[in-house]
């Protein structure tokens, strides 16, 4: 007997709506092609649709990994204040924002937020991105775009810091620009010939200029040279040199600077014992270094465990994490930490009472935990600054 037009119909309706919805599961990982997200999402900042927390990684609408150049997550904060975003720079160097827009940090022209992806309208041939607290930078053809929150000026535009820009807006003197980073109410800047720049907020000496004053408008960090990569937590700053030195500056009170102390400092100091370094990452207020041998140490703010060393305790030096192998890259908020590691998987370790580290729990544990399991194709991770959502791509 031949199916009726309704059935048939139905059939059709129901294998549509099968392939248009990327599967969840993070067993599937492996065989679907979707940026994932997870932890808090009130402000729409997973970039599913919904406003609600997901425990296990979940699809970002529309946005497969292999679109994907870099994606930076911005905001966080207590729940009264929460303002978490995120933006993505796709491989055609459009952009595309998504979650809390209360300062025009999605540079949509609004101050409206939404869970879902959006491109930045008028935002081409962009090659590097960074989500800060309120603000959001992006480098096209060397030179800085900035939107967001100026309140602390860390647009670097000179210009009215009282109402928030919702479209990107150029910041002023810089070119030749290779990197940016924006840390809480700050801006970084790495140009192609190693020097490195800052603006906004100089609380705790995060600019690196020698004092605390807040600029508008970029200046250069002193006797700083031969930098090749920047990183910046909330309120520091990190920069790893072509001897492979690193070098960091700003906020010292969890021991977030390396350097053995647990003070500020307004210049660039040197993290101690850290030799051969390949690569730097900042977490809020922690530190990770990826050595030539493939190890990783880690520094910094520890107190919910977000180092992954086994302890609680702040460490003010580098603390070699033996049990950590093959990272690639690694993201933290204020009290998580989340690693993608060479086999594809993705672990986490720290705090875990807004499900960030994706383990299908809000369970804390006292060691890591797996978000996406090995083949799952993921090379990248990402968190809100302050906040408990993380992404991988």
């Amino acid at each position: 007997m031949s199916p009726s037009p309704r059935t048939t119909l139905l059939a059709v309706l129901t294998a549509a709506t099968t392939l248009a919805l990327p599967c969840l599961s993070a067993h599937a990982a492996g065989t679907d092609p979707w940026v994932r997200a997870w932890g808090e999402n009130a402000q729409g900042q997973l970039g599913n649709g919904s406003v609600l927390a997901q425990q296990t990684p979940a699809a970002v609408v529309g946005i497969t990994r292999d679109d994907v150049r870099e994606l930076s997550g911005g905001g966080g904060g207590a729940a009264a204040a929460a303002n978490g975003f995120a933006v993505a720079l796709l491989k055609d160097g459009t952009v595309k924002s998504w979650g809390n827009n209360a300062t025009g940090q999605l540079g949509n022209g609004t101050l409206v937020a939404q869970s879902f992806p959006a491109t930045v309208a008028g935002l081409s041939g962009v090659s590097e991105v960074s989500a800060g607290l309120n603000h959001a930078l992006a480098v096209k053809g060397g030179r800085v775009l900035a939107w967001g929150s100026n309140a602390s000026k860390q647009l670097g535009t000179g210009q009215d810091t009282t109402n928030p820009y919702k479209a990107p807006i150029p910041v002023q003197s810089l070119d030749k620009v290779k990197d940016v980073a924006a840390g809480c109410d700050f801006s970084v800047a790495l140009r192609q010939d190693g020097t490195v720049w800052t603006w906004g907020k100089g609380d705790n000496g995060r600019l690196g200029t020698g004092n605390n004053t807040t600029r508008e408008t970029p200046q250069k960090v002193p006797d700083l040279v031969d930098v090749e990569s920047v990183a910046v937590g909330c309120d520091h700053v990190l920069a790893l040199t072509a001897d492979g030195v690193v070098k960091a500056w700003g906020k010292g009170a969890e021991g977030q600077l390396g350097n053995d102390t647990t003070t500020d400092s307004n210049k660039p100091v040197d993290v101690a014992y850290l030799d051969a370094v390949a690569r730097i990452f900042a977490t809020s207020a922690s530190g990770f270094a990826v050595l030539d041998d493939g190890s990783l140490a880690g520094w910094g703010k520890n107190t919910d465990r977000q180092l992954g060393d086994g302890t609680n305790a702040n460490r003010t030096t580098p603390v070699v994490l033996d049990t950590l192998k093959g990272v690639q890259s690694i993201a933290g908020g204020a009290d998580f930490t989340v690693a993608a590691l060479d086999d594809g998987s993705v672990i986490g370790w720290g705090a875990n009472a807004a499900a960030q580290l994706g383990d299908g729990t809000i369970t804390n544990p006292t060691g890591t935990t797996v978000a996406l399991p090995p083949g799952s194709g993921i090379t990248h991770v990402a968190t809100t600054v302050t906040g408990k959502s993380a992404f991988a791509y």
